[in-house]
């Protein structure tokens, strides 16, 4: 695998979940990453489950042992460009996909997510945990 891990929301879920690939890989990961999108995707997960404050917690507690990767003119460049060749190829992907595949561009980290989705993303390594 090329580059650092950068969790997709549904990866890091799965390490909530406790899910043994999950949690083998990044104990053996140098550095891991989040994007601050998939953040406020968690945290609006559990904001809308049935245990919130449960789920708050978890969300909350993830942040200090993560690298959390904010976005700033760098990112909203590669993003503009990203769904643009999306857009004209006719294959667009969900517009939080497409902050978190430019914050993976613009980082040079591997993506690590189960949404193939993220295979249309020219130049975007991803990989499946």
């Amino acid at each position: 695998m090329i580059g650092e891990p950068l969790l997709d929301t549904n990866v890091v879920i799965d390490l909530f979940a406790g899910q043994l690939k999950v949690v083998e890989q990044l104990q053996v990961a140098s550095k891991v990453f989040v994007p601050v999108i998939v953040i406020g995707e968690l945290y609006f997960g559990a904001e809308k489950s049935m245990r919130v404050e449960e789920n708050i917690a978890r969300v909350t507690a993830l942040i200090p042992l993560v690298r959390v990767l904010t976005v700033d003119a760098d990112t909203a460049r590669l993003y503009s460009i990203v769904r643009q060749r999306l857009k004209q190829a006719g294959k667009p992907i969900p517009e939080n996909d497409v902050w978190i595949a430019a914050t993976a561009l613009q980082h040079q980290l591997t993506l690590i997510s189960r949404d193939q989705h993220f295979n249309l993303v020219e130049g975007l390594n991803v990989a499946t945990w």
